[in-house]
């Protein structure tokens, strides 16, 4: 588990005892720094050592002193004395899926359950159901929860390891006996989450380029080194594993080792039909072990009939059979993206101003940029009512006259109300360019009810796209309990679009849902949901996800110029 992992747990597992405690405000500000250390792009104990922790969103002296406090010992006071005062098996109990803090302290005060196990037991022996506000139903949701808690495998969020398969690759060619050098597997398919690294290298030399991979500064340990495979693990416990491959047949390894499993067997049992076998040393003929091709993935698939398919759809999801026929979509790509469509700024609960904003969209030669802060009911986030919010639409015409070289548009995040209304009046909504309505609150409510929460929402006039419209937080919380394929519909209806939200722990839609909304017709935009400057470098994470669901650029609202976008909103 990385440090960035481990300050975020703690702060996490904080925020979830002050809860119980009664303590809303502190936990809601615990909860939320979790979140935005999670989504770090560098260690956070070189933050603290430059003494800019504060400046990390929902991070203040308070907080920075706990988090401090925990680099610098290992331990946090805080956490001891909260652990010390819950009664035993309550914290873990809160782990699950679906059990708060107020349900852990029932079933303990209840049942007298001290830990999984025995909720296992007395789930299984029907005793859950006895208690008011249960039944059966509830028990099957508990022992699910167990499972999956049990299920959870420790993977990395493609967010968090990015930046260290950018630091490997660059390690690995300053080496002149490396030729070429990529990082297969999950990551290069661009998965959400990612459990290990493999490393590709095309070397004549792999003695020599095994000695300098297990040099690497971030290598803590080594589990295995020879001449063509060394495995190791990194500080933040991400284990790497090199394969040293011939130049002549480093194409077949690469195809191999990108997976997917599915995608891999599906080739295959297409290469027998023909005549072929197929694995990580090339494409041979069946009866005279001919090599037919090796060096490069596209001679393979062409080999095979069909033409050669980005990483990001290699899934058996339909990428072979188009493959086949030609008709494989044209994938957006970073080069098409000309804004970021969702950033926050100090006005609400974004640490920077929003010419700094501004500032870093032009340094990343956006054409336009939208600044979507919260609106009065997140009081916690600083939201803006209808007077800030048009003191707000002044300043960023301000900006935008004084910017020439970039437009900048007005905007909000406007929450989805308990009853499906807006927090702001159709008056100010109408007056900026770019409306996101999402939700923040109910996560609970049952499925009819959130469901139409959304449509009503989708419904308004002046609304352009659902704010991270499932509302999950990868390896956190499940998405909502909604009807997705009704929310789409009325969507396509209605001509809203739905976001893909970059922020590295929702991407939300997933590449699964971003597909879906894909063939209702609904186009998505991209919304990197920054606090902070360097946060808008998430924008290619969202672009990750519209490539993995099959969106070309004209899916994308975020490819249009801004006069274009105007004019589709509209």
């Amino acid at each position: 588990m990385s440090v960035n992992a481990k300050v975020a747990g703690l702060l996490y597992e904080i925020g979830e005892i002050l809860t119980i405690k009664g303590d809303r405000f502190r936990s809601r500000a615990y909860s939320m720094a979790a979140q935005r250390v999670t989504s770090l792009t560098e260690d956070i104990s070189d933050i603290m050592e430059r003494g800019e922790l504060q400046e990390i969103p929902g991070i203040g002296q308070s907080i920075a002193s706990t988090v401090t406090e925990y680099l610098e010992t290992g331990e946090s006071s805080i956490l001891q004395e909260l652990r010390e005062s819950l009664p035993k098996g309550v914290p873990e109990m809160i782990e699950l899926e679906g059990i708060g803090p107020k349900l852990a302290m029932r079933l303990h005060k209840e049942l007298g359950i001290v830990s999984i196990e025995t909720l296992e037991v007395a789930a299984k022996q029907q005793r859950i159901r006895d208690l008011k506000g249960f039944g059966e139903k509830s028990e099957k949701n508990i022992l699910k929860a167990i499972e999956e808690y049990r299920s959870r495998t420790d993977r990395f969020l493609l967010g968090e390891v990015l930046p260290i398969i950018s630091g490997i690759l660059s390690y690995m060619r300053d080496s002149k006996s490396v030729r070429v050098v990529e990082v297969a597997g999950s990551a290069r398919r661009r998965k959400e989450t990612v459990g290990d690294l493999d490393v590709l290298v095309s070397s004549i030399d792999p003695e020599t380029v095994s000695d300098y991979f297990i040099t690497m500064p971030p290598v803590e340990r080594i589990l295995a080194h020879g001449p063509t495979k060394s495995t190791v693990v990194l500080e933040n416990k991400l284990q790497v594993d090199l394969r040293v491959i011939p130049p002549e047949s480093y194409g077949a390894a690469l195809q191999y080792f990108t997976g997917s499993k599915e995608h891999n067997v599906k080739l295959r049992t297409i290469g027998v039909r023909a005549g072929f076998k197929l694995n990580e040393y090339g494409l041979f003929d069946r009866e005279t072990d001919e090599l037919i091709a090796a060096e490069k993935e596209e001679e393979i698939y062409k080999a095979l009939g069909m033409d050669w398919m980005p990483p990001e759809l290699r899934e058996n999801t339909g990428e072979i059979e188009d493959a086949i026929k030609g008709t494989l979509p044209n994938l957006v790509e970073l080069k098409d993206l000309k804004g970021d469509l969702h950033v926050h700024s100090d006005w609400s609960d974004g640490r920077a101003s929003i010419e700094d904003m501004v500032q870093k969209a032009i340094s990343m030669d956006l054409e336009y940029l939208t600044i979507t802060d919260h609106t009065k009911t997140l009081g916690i986030a600083n939201g803006l009512d209808e007077i800030r919010l048009r003191e707000q639409i002044a300043k960023v015409r301000i900006l935008d006259e004084e910017y020439p070289e970039i437009k900048v548009l007005t905007g909000t995040e406007c929450d989805i109300l308990g009853d499906g209304t807006l927090d702001l009046s159709d008056e100010v909504l109408r007056e900026v360019d770019w409306v996101i309505a999402s939700i923040h609150s109910g996560f609970r409510q049952d499925s009819d009810t959130i469901t139409q929460r959304l449509i009503d929402a989708i419904h308004n006039e002046y609304v352009d796209t659902i704010g991270h419209p499932t509302g999950r937080l990868i390896q956190r919380r499940q998405g909502y309990n909604i009807d997705l394929d009704s929310i789409l519909e009325a969507a396509a209806n209605q001509d809203v679009m739905m976001e893909i939200n970059c922020y590295p722990d929702r991407l939300d839609l997933s590449d699964v849902n971003s597909r879906r909304a894909k063939e209702y017709g609904v186009m998505v935009s991209l919304g990197s949901d920054a606090h902070i400057p360097k946060e808008m470098e998430f924008l290619p994470l969202g672009l990750s996800v519209a490539r993995r669901g099959w969106l070309e650029a004209k899916d994308v609202a975020n490819t249009y110029d801004v006069n274009e976008l105007m004019k589709i909103k509209n």
